[in-house]
């Protein structure tokens, strides 16, 4: 299918040289000098991808960047910068842009690149990642990870089989759950939640499964439990970690057979109701140590979904940010708060423990205690005063189960060759090295590049493209 692209650069050589590149691929294009000629395109079209300079005439790209976001948010847009530094690069991602590029455009460098960006966010045969969020729109975000896990969110709501959410507290697990049910067949039946860390042990089993009369003292009459009033729905467990051991026994009889036997009954009842729990813990690892039932782990454990945190996907943090804090301001009447761009570094570096609930209550705070019409330093709570270092902006979070040093340092040291193009003086410069010491270690871990080879690598990813 004929991809649709809008160029908006004031400089007409570089559209000219960017038209004729993918015209030789068959993509439509069309193009604009600034960003209101742009726009004008923008109301009337749905392009596949638009390419624009982040330093348009007028309206900025950037603010073009907003407006594409808004209205159009299957769009890729990538952004053309005449300054390569990490902050303006940080600025294009953080603004949504799915990928930067500097000028003058180097062809060979932007193939590849829409080629990549088309075929991860649009794939033909199943109309992108994004498209399948049809029903997940109240989990935001369109970081990599997060978008692979909805999409198995999707394939797995169209069955009846268990599912297990894994996650931090504050991920969005029962959201996700919310979503599974009201993709499902079962969506115009009920979706039942039962929090097993929040209700008293010695009344769990009667909430979960129904008493009848006589069961026990206070036992007046019969009394349906929550996996009877979800029948032909999902029953939704929430900290199933938590559920005491003789009720996982009970719980694993409805996994195997659709069965459950009320407290006091002498036989069992039919229910059919679709199972998805979820839990902040390592069931496999409590499970190991017999801390949680195996077989009641591998019977829940159908369909493994794993919420990334917070700090996993920071690319998603401004559009976080940008939704609670505008959903905070209406809430609360303060609809001209202003909440300045150079804040928002302080929220991408901040490592989030609570993740995206934390985030909604410290924005709130934010609103609600802010005295003046714009937010300042001053207003930010105490975690987010301090300015990041560069180390917290990278983003680095170390694996529970550690991690090969060498390795993270030569994938480090591979990073900053490729992105200065492999000058040893710009890297040793960007990395704080001398020279010596840049040579000695790209020898240490075999980093030679070999102009050769990564020209036929590049020739063959043109010949694929075309």
């Amino acid at each position: 299918m004929t991809k649709t692209t809008l160029i908006a650069d004031a400089d007409a050589e570089n559209r000219g040289l960017m038209c004729g590149a993918l015209q030789t691929l068959a993509y439509r294009i069309s193009e604009a000098e600034d960003a209101m000629e742009a726009l004008d395109y923008l109301q009337t079209h749905e392009p596949d991808l638009v390419i624009a300079d982040a330093r348009l005439p007028g309206i900025s790209g950037i603010e073009l960047l907003r407006k594409v976001r808004g209205e159009h948010p299957a769009t890729i847009v990538i952004l053309l910068t005449a300054f390569a530094t990490v902050p303006e690069a940080v600025e294009t991602m953080r603004m949504g842009a799915h990928d930067y590029l500097t000028k003058p455009v180097d062809i060979d460098n932007l193939m590849p690149t829409v080629r990549r960006l088309l075929a991860h966010f649009q794939h033909p045969s199943d109309d992108g990642a994004l498209k399948r969020r049809i029903g997940f729109d109240n989990i935001l975000g369109r970081s990599r990870d997060l978008l692979a896990v909805l999409d198995q969110a999707t394939r797995a709501a169209r069955t009846t089989s268990t599912v297990l959410i894994q996650g931090e507290t504050g991920t969005g697990k029962e959201l996700l759950a919310r979503g599974i049910h009201s993709h499902s067949p079962r969506s115009e039946k009920p979706f039942v939640t039962i929090n097993c860390a929040a209700i008293p042990k010695d009344l769990l089993e009667s909430e979960l499964f129904g008493h009848v009369k006589g069961a026990f003292t206070g036992a007046l009459m019969d009394r349906k439990g929550q996996i009877e009033a979800a029948s032909g729905g999902t029953l939704f467990l929430d900290e199933i970690g938590e559920m005491p051991p003789e009720l996982q026994v009970k719980l694993l009889r409805l996994l195997q057979g659709g069965e459950i036997q009320k407290v006091g009954a002498a036989g069992s009842t039919s229910v059919d109701v679709r199972v998805i729990a979820a839990t902040h813990r390592d069931l496999f690892d409590m499970a190991q140590r017999g801390a949680f039932r195996e077989d009641l782990y591998y019977r829940l454990n159908v369909i493994p979904l794993t919420l990334p945190s917070l700090r996993e996907r920071r690319e998603d943090i401004p559009e976080l940010v940008e939704f609670f804090f505008d959903r905070s301001c209406r809430k609360h009447g303060r609809v001209h708060l202003k909440l300045p761009e150079f804040l928002m570094d302080r929220f991408i570096a901040y490592r989030w423990p609570g993740n995206v609930r934390e985030m909604e209550n410290v924005i709130e705070r934010i609103v609600v205690l802010t005295p003046e019409t714009e937010v300042g330093i001053d207003d930010l709570p105490p975690v987010l005063r301090p300015e990041p270092t560069l180390v917290e902006m990278i983003g680095l979070d170390l694996p529970p189960k550690g991690i090969n040093l060498g390795g993270v340092e030569r994938e480090l040291l591979l990073q900053a060759l490729e992105a200065c193009d492999w000058n040893q003086a710009t890297v040793a410069r960007y990395l704080g090295l001398t020279r010596k010491t840049l040579i000695y270690r790209m020898h240490k871990y075999d980093l030679v590049q070999r102009p050769a080879l990564r020209a036929m690598q590049d020739q063959s990813q043109v010949l694929a493209i075309a």
